[in-house]
């Protein structure tokens, strides 16, 4: 699994770029919850599904 998967970064879904940009929720074992913007929450399979990484959340305080 990718070592950047952890709550806070931002991420895209490479099979479905109509549920725009997420943000990591949680991160347990295998599965992801990203908050998508036009998807809501989806739980992903992070051993099946490889998210694109954008960036950390700005918000974060770096």
């Amino acid at each position: 699994m990718d070592p950047f998967l952890e709550p806070g970064v931002l991420v895209r879904h490479p099979d479905r770029a109509d549920w725009g940009l997420g943000q990591v929720q949680s991160v347990i074992g295998h599965r992801v919850t990203v908050n998508f913007e036009d998807a809501g929450k989806q739980t992903v399979d992070a051993n099946r599904v490889r998210l694109v990484f954008v960036g950390d959340d700005p918000r974060g305080g770096q």
